[in-house]
């Protein structure tokens, strides 16, 4: 008879809690609901001690700026994925040298010119003269187009 313990039963290799945010976590308001019940509960005789009330204040205003700065910083990420779009239109007319999806080699590029650029699912792609439709990712070089070398 064999004794030994499974190493999955030892304390270090327990599965560890997640800590989970989101709709769990409390929010300015919340904070500002909590901070109020305690002055109104607060023992006439014995009152919250001053530092204590700053330092709580402190926490909600440093609450309130970091609330603040993550909507600036999600406008900021929405708008910037908005300007793939405008990035990228300056292809319109270029030829391209472009790698087929899942090519590793560099002797499968081939040559088309852009017609359009969309953006789907926060990805741009271009249309090329065939219709087919590519992600930017897959472009390997931009060349000036017939229309433009002509000149």
């Amino acid at each position: 008879m064999n004794n030994t313990v499974d190493p999955s039963l030892f304390f270090e290799n327990r599965p560890r809690d997640v800590k989970k945010t989101g709709e769990g976590a409390l929010g300015k308001d919340d904070f500002l609901k909590i901070l109020i019940t305690q002055l109104q509960n607060q023992d006439p005789t014995n009152p919250m001690d001053d530092r204590e009330f700053i330092s709580q204040m402190a926490q909600f205003s440093s609450l309130e700026q970091m609330t603040n700065m993550n909507k600036t910083l999600e406008k900021f990420i929405a708008s910037q994925t908005e300007n793939k779009l405008v990035q990228n239109s300056h292809l319109i007319g270029k030829e391209i040298l472009w790698q087929k999806e899942g090519s590793i080699s560099d002797r499968d590029l081939e040559t088309n010119t852009v017609k359009a650029v969309r953006q789907r699912d926060g990805q741009v792609s271009v249309q090329l003269e065939n219709g087919n439709w590519i992600l930017v990712d897959q472009i390997k070089q931009i060349s000036a187009g017939a229309k433009e070398k002509s000149e």
